[in-house]
């Protein structure tokens, strides 16, 4: 490695050292400066204190003969200087100190690997096992760096050595457990002189490991599996359990930090959806998950898999059985588009992007280590399906080949294999400063300045100049891979393939205003193990790699970025299939854009999405946002749907709810892409609830007539008052109801005959369960019956000529107010005619103006008193509000309807335009009740299909502000919150001057 480094520096750069014939080490190589002065004398007392306060007279000899020959003591003053860890260890473990520099590095580690490598100590304790490997780790750490500080190894033995040493540790680990296991009467193994022999259990390096390119302070990627058919188990738990309880063992031996430390920190991630799964499969489990979820970029871990414990055979045929998934003999496309997508998603700018070198992270930013390789697997997985001598794990002689079979020039391949040493260096000498791993150069000048010294260079400037050039060229080759392919990156580096966190990933998600990218990286990596069933075809997985930078930016624009993503997990989880969908999303970035805002900033439509994915499916059909149909229509659709699929009464309950909700999502999602405005909403979704009660309540009346028979002349009126009376509903609105009925005769004619008044009482208690219960496919309606006459303490359903002698003798005029709103929506023809004529008659009745003034004056006082205002944003209620606006309309139609009729209408906004051509109202007075209207019916249908009824600006989310101002043709929140106050202080003094004013004077 060395040699690569000292290519970029002068020759007067480095002080050249002779040879000293009686020391094991090569110095005639050029050693680096120490990169901190006060380090190095403080490291020399220290190691003479370590001798003298031993009395150790041989210890004491060799740092004196170190110290006065020339050329070591400048290799050891190299030491001191720039790593505290390998100073450690020279200080304080004089055996192997002395055996590095006095017999090699060479020697040195031979003896280390046998030492790890003793059969005895497979029959150990744990407790010693743990305490040898771990002092075996430290010094083949050291003398791995003495050879790679000297120059006396170049960077391929060096990764080798590494990987030798994990490797022989691992058998070992594996060696001890196994013959445990026989010990305790678990496992009968063929060959227990040689545990793993035949043992059906498979440890698969992976990663560097699996390519022996481990670096210095690396994790070991390991995937855990057994031959279930060969487990030769014998215990009293499961083979399964067993081997988990096996693994976390081994975790424990090689992970846990003791006094003397640790051996390897250990990933066993990369084994099929680790999230998931166990930390052992069986071969039968992995099989069938590559057959049918494998994914390209696991396609590509694998092409490092190699077995290196355990059952080695078992661990070939395993990876022998897998190679039709790995390698694919014709040219996959779609795989290919994959696989590009998996190397778009880096953002790497073509040109002219900074590669600043403080901060920098060789193996994963920009030009790094982690594009070298992908360079290399992605032509691997490309060509090797045809070309199996391009099947190596090695990735400088993966490049080289390649290169030799025409698939890239010899110069791309000599730049990278240049480049991907170079950046090895740098790794290990990073790890090797206080055996951590880490991959970032220091970004404090400082620590920067020092560790260029450490890399062997005079000084940062002459450092950051080498890193640049090969980061550059590195970015240059791996942009031009795909240049043609169009950038999937959207707003940085977006990578989710692997297991762990991808850091300029998290930067990305971070600045895009996700607060936990960690989560939502997570999430996605979720996405695309298949773990879901809209996620798990080839198809949809190769539809998300594609779709991703554009949810993640559709997502981030939204009023909460992470709940937006969460609510799109919870939708993908529930739906049954996703490639469609997945299409349409990619193909209509709009409809991308619309699912979004949903998520993030319309809680109540998304948790409905979340739960009733299906309804989504609307969106594919022709009119989805075109105008709904009427109420008639709707009704013919939803029978002819009933007559095409229902067998019995719950199938009708179930269609209904089901094509209701499909057209308030339809509504609601129209209103929030501003297709149509909330303030002309309320008669689109009254025709909704018209036609479910025109086709459930008869339902209902037929399936009640099979036991209870008929009363002749008998029916049943259901009126609507409230908003589905004014045609005035918001999405998720109450229906507020009235029954009345009609009959001759005492009895009814059924099995089980009934009396007037509990007949249509059951029948009155059935239309409300039909249409409030709630089913498989949901919920319909919250229904209310108060404003029947003498509300609860009533009957449900009132007799025709009873409930026009209430309203003559016993109504309140707040009922009768109310009553200025009744609809009949469901009845016969005959019962309808005359029903209607009764609700006129009742409103006609002659008033006490006075005495309605007054009633109604003291009524809304009432309610100021009885009802909290929520806030300023409560539309409904606070002064000037609907309410005051209901109290106008109501009052003026009350007084003057019986002169003349024609100011009856249901619709709050007719009602007030009749007024005005009745010259009951002014015209100025009128219109501005009107437009007063308009905003507080946008404000609170937009408010309710977002939040609910709490919206506060302060707090609200950003989303939620904007679908609102956008509704209301308003710019900004302040602007917004000076309408309503203008608007409502309007209202409020024309109810001064038409109502409180008046009946204060009386």
């Amino acid at each position: 490695m060395l040699a690569a480094v000292c290519d970029e520096t002068a020759p007067n750069e480095k002080r050249q050292l002779m040879k000293n014939p009686y020391v094991g080490i090569d110095l005639t190589n050029k050693i680096p400066l120490p990169g901190n002065l006060d380090a190095v004398m403080a490291g020399l007392e220290r190691w003479q204190e370590a001798a003298n306060c031993g009395n150790d007279k041989i210890h004491q000899k060799f740092i004196q003969n170190c110290l006065s020959d020339t050329s070591l003591r400048v290799f050891i003053e190299a030491i001191l200087g720039n790593s505290p860890f390998l100073s450690h260890t020279l200080i304080n473990d004089f055996d192997i100190t002395r055996k590095v520099i006095q017999l090699g590095p060479e020697s040195a580690f031979n003896e280390i690997l046998e030492t790890v490598s003793v059969p005895s100590l497979i029959t150990e304790t744990q407790q010693n096992l743990m305490k040898v490997v771990r002092i075996c780790r430290r010094r083949c750490a050291f003398t791995v760096a003495i050879a790679d500080i000297s120059g006396q190894w170049k960077i391929s033995k060096i990764i080798e050595a590494l990987s030798m040493f994990a490797e022989r540790v691992i058998n070992t680990v594996i060696n001890h457990l196994l013959h445990n296991a026989v010990a305790a009467g678990e496992l009968a193994l063929p060959h227990p002189a040689q545990p793993s022999m035949e043992s059906g259990l498979i440890i698969l390096g992976m990663g560097k490991l699996g390519a022996r390119e481990l670096n210095y302070s690396s994790d070991v990627d390991l995937i855990f599996l057994f031959e279930e058919e060969n487990s030769h188990y014998i215990g009293k738990q499961t083979a399964q359990e067993f081997f988990n309880r096996l693994a976390r063992t081994f975790v424990t031996i090689i992970e846990e930090r003791t006094e003397d430390g640790y051996v390897f920190r250990t990933d066993l991630r990369l084994r099929p959806d680790p999230g998931s799964t166990p930390p052992v499969l069986s071969t039968l489990a992995a099989e069938t998950y590559y057959e049918t979820t494998g994914q390209n970029w696991e396609r590509a871990a694998m092409l490092k898999a190699r077995p290196i414990a355990g059952d080695i055979g078992a661990g070939i045929r395993f990876l022998d059985y897998l190679q039709p998934f790995i390698w694919r003999q014709s040219l996959d496309f779609n795989a290919i588009e994959d696989i590009s997508s998996i190397k778009r998603q880096i953002n790497s700018h073509r040109g002219g992007s900074k590669i600043s070198v403080g901060g920098h992270n060789v193996k994963l930013g920009r030009g790094g280590i982690r594009e070298i390789e992908l360079y290399a697997q992605t032509q691997q997985l490309i060509w090797g399906g045809r070309n199996a001598d391009l099947r190596v794990s090695k990735t400088c002689e993966a490049l080289s080949l390649l290169a030799s079979a025409g698939h890239f020039g010899s110069k791309v391949s000599d730049d990278l294999i240049k480049a991907y040493q170079f950046l090895r260096g740098v790794e290990h000498r990073l790890q090797m400063v206080d055996d951590q791993q880490t991959h970032e150069v220091p970004s404090d000048i400082v620590k920067l300045e020092s560790f260029s010294k450490f890399m062997g260079f005079e000084n940062t400037e002459k450092f950051s100049r080498a890193l640049t050039k090969h980061l550059r060229i590195v970015e240059k080759h791996y942009v031009a891979l795909f240049e043609d392919s169009p950038d999937l990156s959207g707003p940085g580096s977006l990578v989710f393939t692997g297991s762990e966190d991808h850091p300029e990933t998290l930067q990305t998600l971070k600045s895009s205003g996700y607060t936990d990218p960690s989560m939502v990286a997570s999430i996605i990596r979720t996405w695309h193990h298949g773990r879901y069933r809209a996620t798990r075809s080839t198809r949809s997985k190769e539809l998300l790699t594609k779709l991703v930078p554009g949810l993640i930016t559709a997502f981030s624009k939204t009023a909460n970025p992470d709940s937006a993503l969460l609510g799109f997990d919870e939708f993908l989880k529930r739906l049954p299939a996703g490639a469609q969908l997945l299409s349409l999303f990619y193909n209509n970035p709009g409809l991308l854009k619309l699912l979004a805002e949903i998520m993030g900033s319309a809680p109540k439509i998304a948790d409905t999405l979340r739960r009733y994915p299906i309804l989504f499916d609307a969106v594919l059909t022709e009119d989805f946002f075109e105008p709904l149909p009427d109420a008639t229509t709707l009704q013919s659709e939803f029978e002819l749907e009933i007559e095409r699929k229902s067998q019995d009464f719950q199938d009708i309950l179930g269609i209904v709810r089901r094509q209701v909700n499909e057209r308030l999502f339809r509504v609601s999602v129209q209103i929030l892409g501003q297709y149509m405005s909330a303030d002309n909403s309320g008669p689109s979704i009254a025709n909704i609830a018209d036609a479910a009660i025109n086709t459930l309540c008869p339902a209902v009346t037929k399936e009640f007539i099979s036991t209870h028979g008929t009363f002749e002349g008998g029916d049943m009126a259901v009126v609507a008052l409230g908003k589905l009376g004014a045609r005035d509903m918001t999405v998720g609105s109450d229906l507020d109801l009235l029954f009345i009925y009609n009959h001759e005769g005492n009895q009814s004619d059924g099995k089980k005959p009934l009396s007037p008044i509990p007949y249509f009482t059951r029948l009155g208690q059935r239309y409300i369960s039909a249409l409030s219960a709630p089913t498989a496919e949901g919920t319909l309606y919250q229904v209310d019956m108060r404003l029947r006459p003498s509300g609860n303490a009533a009957p449900l359903a009132s007799e025709l000529k009873s409930f026009v002698q209430y309203y003559e003798k016993n109504a309140w005029t707040w009922e009768r107010m109310a009553l200025t709103r009744a609809r009949v929506i469901c009845s016969g023809h005959n019962l309808r005619r005359k029903t209607e004529e009764v609700i006129q008659s009742v409103l006609m009745m002659p008033q006490n103006p006075d005495r309605l003034l007054k009633d109604v004056s003291a009524m809304r006082v009432r309610l100021l008193h009885g009802r909290k205002i929520l806030g300023p944003w409560d539309i409904k209620n606070i002064r000037g509000g609907l309410v005051d606006i209901e109290f106008i309309t109501q009052y003026l139609q009350l007084r003057h309807c019986l002169e003349n009729p024609g100011i009856l209408s249901s619709d709050p906004k007719q009602a007030l335009i009749e007024l005005r051509n009745h010259d009951f109202l002014n015209q100025d007075t009128a219109n501005q009740l009107i437009k007063s209207l308009k905003l507080w019916r946008n404000i609170q249908g937009i408010v309710r299909l977002t939040v609910g009824d709490n919206f506060d600006d302060k707090t609200a989310k950003i989303g939620n502000c904007e679908i609102l101002l956008a509704g209301c043709r308003v710019r900004s929140i302040k602007d917004l919150r000076l309408k309503v106050i203008k608007r409502a202080a309007c209202v409020l003094k024309i109810y001064q001057q038409i109502i409180e004013e008046p009946a204060s004077r009386l």
